[in-house]
């Protein structure tokens, strides 16, 4: 059964959006086919409603192409008596090759452990793969992460991550150094913020111990660097960095920076050093959609052995737009509260014990304001995106506030088309995938998508 669902996985992979693929379909396997009933194990109650719900045509397709005749699709949840068999979180990516999932021997934990004991590594063990949700605000910068792990000092040298607050940059790439050192505990990882690398090498200015504090560096396999924006105004420390990182670079060690902007947005940092930043690349994360949302919580109540219902789930991640930190802290919220009243989560929600109205806990927003934001964002007036004109950066403009009229206030392509000028429904379904295509490869308009959800409800 598990070739045949290989197989069925693959295909499937390629149906369907790789974010819906890497949110419900990673830790399920087939069980049983008999007379016609096809029978899917699945990690959580919730993804088992999902696949059934929304995926049944799919999975039986894929079913009979693997010639299997299939009259009815059951769903059941894959009982473990242990929280570390819950795989969901183990996700086949884009670019995934021939990567085998790691999994953490008892030993190496240990030994990611006794490095943190002694100081040695600035790691958090807490901070693995298994337990970093995967969904399509991560999913490129994950797959490049499992491609350092299986290659460091390669292809992605440097791996630079940045994004907003709360979204899982220290995470992602302490699981980096983590999952590194359980495939071969005598990997010299150092992870630091760069406000302790800054305060490390004035100390050692001061003590005049400066050779030593470059060879302490120097001496790495792996170094991670978080935070790099509060390196801005520190011009000496930018000259011991870039020389480490020359250094670093031509022995092919690994180097991984993670930052809240990009390189050359951040001020003062020295034009050569920010080139040298992006030379592989820059992989930024997202914020999460509201599946994504649903897909971390899940995961949350998985390991930390909590029951919530599937509502109280949605409510949650229909109603904290801001980060994947807020997320976590309403529903940890959430849960004190219902221990506290000896209630269920949604019997906490019903019951008005949370504020249950959205103008409160997020500020409304209209499109009118959505379109006056996003109008000044590309310097035009709202008469201006809205108007019937094709030129280019008008276009664009338009494009992007019908995205995030559809993505943020849920409203309906016909709505939409009357509120930005358009006649036809269809062209706002155009506009819309357009910039859902663009997306996945154009960073600059990730961010300024980003941007533009912090002006509007901000």
């Amino acid at each position: 059964m598990s070739d045949v669902w290989r197989l069925v996985l693959a295909e499937i992979e390629q149906k369907i959006p790789s974010e819906q693929y890497a949110t419900w379909f990673p830790g399920s396997e087939l069980i049983s086919v008999d007379n016609g009933i096809a029978t899917v194990g699945v990690p959580n109650v919730f993804k088992m409603k999902q696949l059934k719900s929304r995926f049944f045509e799919t999975i039986k397709e894929a079913l009979e192409h693997n010639n299997l005749e299939i009259k009815q699709l059951e769903c059941v949840v894959i009982q473990s008596n242990t929280k570390a068999k819950v795989r969901a979180r183990e996700v086949p990516v884009i670019d995934r090759g021939n990567t085998t999932p790691s999994l953490m021997t008892r030993a190496a934990t240990e030994g990611v452990r006794s490095g943190l004991k002694n100081g040695l590594t600035g790691l958090n063990a807490k901070y693995m793969l298994d337990n970093f949700v995967i969904g399509s605000n991560n999913d490129l910068a994950v797959s490049v992460a499992r491609n350092i792990i299986d290659d460091p000092g390669g292809k992605y040298n440097p791996f630079f991550l940045y994004g907003g607050p709360g979204l899982g940059k220290t995470h992602l790439v302490q699981a980096i150094g983590n999952e590194l050192l359980a495939r071969k505990t005598g990997l010299r990882v150092l992870y630091t913020p760069v406000s302790s690398f800054y305060a490390d090498f004035i100390k050692a200015l001061q003590n005049k111990k400066t050779d030593e504090f470059r060879q302490r560096f120097r001496l790495l396999d792996v170094l991670i660097i978080d935070d790099f924006q509060m390196i801005m105004n520190k011009d000496a420390s930018q000259v011991e960095f870039f020389d480490i990182f020359n250094d670093l670079y031509q022995l092919n060690k690994q180097i991984i920076v993670t930052s809240d902007r990009l390189p050359s947005e951040i001020k003062s940092v020295d034009e050569r050093l920010a080139s040298r930043l992006t030379w592989a690349g820059a992989y930024d994360l997202q914020l999460p959609q509201f599946e994504d949302k649903c897909a971390i919580l899940k995961a949350k109540a998985e390991f930390a052995g909590v029951e919530i219902e599937d509502e109280a789930i949605e409510y949650l991640a229909e109603n904290v737009r801001t980060n994947i930190r807020d997320l976590e802290g309403e529903f940890n919220r959430l849960l004190a509260m219902a221990d506290l009243k000896n209630m269920t989560p949604l019997e906490i929600i019903n019951g008005g014990y949370v504020n249950t109205n959205k103008a409160a806990r997020n500020k409304v927003v209209s499109p009118k304001v959505v379109i006056e934001k996003v109008a000044k964002f590309y310097q035009l007036t709202p008469k201006e995106m809205c108007s019937k004109s094709r030129v280019a950066h008008i276009k664009n403009a338009r494009q992007v506030a019908m995205y995030i009229l559809s993505k943020e206030l849920g409203m309906s392509t016909p709505k939409i088309a009357l509120e930005v000028g358009v006649k036809d429904h269809t062209t706002v379904m155009h506009g819309i995938k357009k910039i859902d295509g663009d997306l996945k490869l154009n960073f600059a308009l990730r961010e300024q998508i980003a941007t533009l959800r912090e002006k509007i409800y901000g």
